[in-house]
């Protein structure tokens, strides 16, 4: 009869191959006391169904180093283990149909290039020549990737386990947690259905339960299970070991061989959830779902469209396996804010077996280390709020996430269900106005505002959308009269108590030691002098500080803050996100508009720039903050939330003489572009320093005040990065960009597009990249002024001009000259 031990330092629950991916490389950095929970037999959850497709190139940098790792690993698992993984490079072959998909792919071929990955376009001649089984008569092209492959599951996992024993780790399968305990706010072991046991760290990888077992913890798990199909064939004349795997995302499908036969599945557009996460079956263990063909009719009729002979070849086997799936199509990693030492790896949206390498040993590292150590920004499991947790939220998005898997990624493009949950106060007059909404953290934002008589309906295109036109628009009347932007959606937070100042000093990488009414940009940086999160600062009182950060960083920044505060700082950290609206009023003509409601003076010599107090526009007291991040003279207003409604329409009132117009965040985005502002995720993640930013202005490094990362940044400031952010604008205006174009120095690739838009200021397309020297040389001034730099656009390359300063304003004279 099984028994546990009564005590372990962690404690993984889940037996499938990430949780025997997590344990297997947390022996590898010296913890070995560890035990893995299996409530049926390994692998008998969600992975021994998994169509083992192993894909290395991903949407991101870092994504695709992760799956990287993963081949890496798999290749060697087999002599480290004597335990086969069945992985098999054999090359991967993606055909388009449709001009818009071919421009993706182009962009992909680009990718591929930005990381160093060998990627071939084809035409469809080519394409069928690498699998003879296709007919190519609407293909109007292909990518090949040749170090695609694809591994087995099952003996993944089990040589994962393996791995992981000979490491010191003990696993047991039929051992159910029913309970997670907690001791003095951090967790402290599991019950499980054969008794307790005392642990320093849970962590829950347990897959499509991993929402219920994170409830047990009273942590949010934001993650539901649908129903995904595939079928495996008879066998098929021309089909070997070696035959590439297939993808047809304009058909929804893709294809890889099964002993002999084809194994076909995909994506259809209309996903199919399963039971609610707290519904799911125990036990359900090597179970499948029933055959729903009525449902899989459109996969194989797109499946046999592309491979004639499949019409003529018997099925051997249905398979309706449910996985789990995440509302923004990303996987969760990471420790938990509401339970220190509680921490996930869950969610992973059909590419598990792909990314159990990688995520396994990223997860058992941020368990070793108490942080990160590489950018795991875009998985971090704090990029949702509570409000994810809804089951019937996750039901409704979940089966729009997994109908968009082969989509055509556009990469503006804005989920349409679930919504709306986060209304501003002033919803339905940004509405009224015409505003194209988009979502961000759940909250429903204007990225840009329809002219009158026009349907506010976004576009989605690779060239330049009609909606841009909008936004151009917006962007002329900021910089030559003013403009409203509704930022309520802005994460607001207090730090309030005698020990504020003290633990704000160490956490901020700026001086935050000003006077009341002084707002100061500053960054949160880790140990290795990262990005954490880059906000405003705004001291209110002796004691008092008022914090804005991004919308999506909410349940992020407030996390760090109370994890990295001194022990005995005594204060409090207060969300107040939702009790004020924020107007960002801007322009030349914003001075005018804000003294035509009232008595207070805002010229230069009243209200400089930084400083920040309370003003009465109309009747309503309001904090104005003189802040901008669109380059233009302007102030943020900090309004109660009960009285935004009419501050926002005495705004119009006052300002219809001087120009005003509404502007949305797309508009935000060009004007932050051509003025170089960085932002967080983008340009400034956890790979990212100060230097590298060209943010040291915001470090307190002449003084002996010490902050969290500051011998981090003080190591790499005198010595130029590998890589570093610049500037830049396209020379030819036609050229649209959308972020992520490959970035050329003298026809050699250097880096990557991190943002870019259309900047009216500059007329053409601008933006921000991070790019360094492959030969391993430093990103100096010299090598960036010497260089012929270019960007890759699906394929066509356009000149740019790269810069260590903003195309717009270099000197800041538009925001005064006062600004230091």
């Amino acid at each position: 009869m099984t028994t546990v031990p009564g005590r372990a330092r962690v404690v993984v629950i889940g037996g499938g191959v990430i949780g025997c991916s997590v344990a297997y490389h947390l022996t590898r950095l010296g913890w070995t006391d560890v035990v893995v929970l299996e409530q049926g037999t390994l692998s008998c959850g969600t992975t021994w169904h998994a169509a083992g497709l192993v894909g290395q190139l991903r949407a991101s940098e870092a994504g695709t180093r992760l799956v990287q790792y993963s081949t890496d690993l798999y290749a060697r698992l087999e002599d480290e283990t004597g335990l086969t993984t069945g992985y098999r490079v054999c090359g991967g072959l993606t055909v388009a149909r449709t001009p818009e998909r071919m421009v993706q792919l182009r962009r992909t071929v680009a990718s591929a290039a930005a990381y160093d990955l060998e990627c071939e376009l084809l035409t469809p001649q080519q394409a069928q020549d690498r699998y003879p089984l296709i007919q190519v008569d609407d293909v109007v092209g292909a990518i090949w990737l040749p170090g695609d492959g694809r591994a087995n599951p099952t003996d993944l996992t089990q040589s994962l386990a393996k791995g992981a024993r000979m490491g010191g780790a003990t696993i047991l399968e039929r051992v159910r947690v029913t309970g997670v305990r907690s001791h003095r706010g951090r967790v402290a072991g599991v019950t499980t259905d054969l008794g307790d046991i005392e642990a320093e760290v849970v962590v829950n990888c347990a897959g499509q339960w991993a929402k219920a077992v994170g409830a047990l913890a009273g942590v949010t798990v934001p993650l539901h299970s649908a129903e995904h199909f595939y079928v495996v064939t008879d066998q098929v004349a021309g089909v070997h070991r070696d035959l590439p795997i297939l993808r047809d995302p304009d058909g929804y499908t893709y294809v890889k061989e099964e002993v002999g036969g084809l194994l076909v599945g995909g994506f259809e557009p209309v996903a199919k959830p399963w039971v609610s996460p707290d519904r799911i079956p125990y036990p359900f263990e090597f179970a499948l779902l029933d055959e729903d063909w009525e449902h899989f009719e459109i996969l194989m009729d797109s499946a046999v469209h592309r491979i004639p002979v499949l019409a003529e070849t018997g099925i051997r086997k249905f398979y309706n396996g449910p996985e789990s799936f995440t509302p923004d199509n990303q996987f969760l990693l990471g420790e938990a804010p509401e339970l220190p030492g509680f921490f996930v790896g869950a969610g992973f949206n059909s590419v598990g077996i792909a990314s159990a390498g990688g995520a396994g040993r990223a997860l058992a590292e941020w368990v070793v280390e108490g942080e990160p150590t590489s950018d795991l920004i875009g998985v971090d499991l704090r990029r949702f709020s509570p409000l994810a947790g809804s089951n019937a939220w996750l039901r409704a998005r979940v089966g729009e996430v997994l109908g968009l898997h082969y989509a055509v990624p556009w990469p503006n493009r804005e989920l349409e269900s679930a919504r709306p949950q986060r209304l501003s106060p002033v919803h339905d007059l940004l509405v009224e106005q015409g505003a194209c909404l988009g979502s961000r953290n759940a909250w429903e934002r204007a990225n840009v505002f329809a002219p009158a008589g026009v349907e506010p309906v976004l576009d989605y295109s690779w060239e330049r959308p009609r909606w841009v036109d909008w936004c151009v628009a917006e962007q002329r009347a900021t910089r030559e009269a003013v403009a409203v932007f509704d930022q309520t959606s802005f994460s607001k937070y207090v730090v309030t108590g005698p020990d504020s100042l003290r633990a704000l000093q160490w956490l901020c990488s700026a001086d935050v030691d000003v006077p009341v009414g002084r707002a100061v940009y500053t960054a949160l940086l880790n140990s290795r002098g990262t990005y954490e999160a880059d906000l405003t600062v705004t001291r209110t009182s002796a004691t008092d500080f008022f914090l804005v950060s991004s919308a999506a960083t909410t349940v992020r920044d407030l996390d760090w803050i109370r994890r990295h505060v001194p022990e005995d700082a005594r204060l409090g950290v207060v969300d107040v996100t939702g009790s004020y609206a924020v107007f960002g009023v801007m322009g030349p003509r914003s001075r005018e508009l804000l003294e035509a409601l009232g008595d207070d003076r805002f010229d230069d010599a009243s209200f400089r720039f930084g400083t920040s107090r309370e003003v009465v526009l109309g009747e309503v007291l309001v904090r104005a903050t003189r802040i901008t991040y669109v380059g233009e003279l302007g102030w943020e207003l900090y309004v109660p939330t009960e009285l935004a409604r009419s501050v926002y329409l005495d705004l119009f009132r006052a300002g219809a003489d001087l120009g005003v117009v509404p502007a949305g965040y797309y508009a935000i985005e060009a004007m932050r572009l051509e003025k170089g502002y960085r932002a967080f995720a983008r340009e400034l993640t956890t790979d990212t320093g100060p230097v590298a930013a060209g943010l040291t202005f915001a470090c307190k490094l002449r003084g002996d005040v010490d902050f969290l990362g500051r011998s981090a940044v003080e190591a790499t400031r005198g010595t130029p990065p590998a890589r570093r952010v610049v500037s830049f604008v396209v020379g030819d205006p036609a050229a649209y960009l959308w972020g992520g174009e490959l970035v050329l120095r003298d026809g050699v690739p250097a880096g990557q597009v991190t943002s870019a838009a259309w900047g009216a200021t500059v007329g053409s397309a601008v933006g921000l990249a991070l790019v360094g020297d492959r030969d391993g040389g430093t990103a100096d001034k010299d090598w960036l002024d010497s260089g012929e730099w270019e960007v890759d656009l699906a394929g066509q390359r356009f000149a740019v001009d790269v810069s260590l300063r903003p195309p717009f304003d270099p000197g800041g004279r538009k925001l005064g000259r006062e600004t230091s």
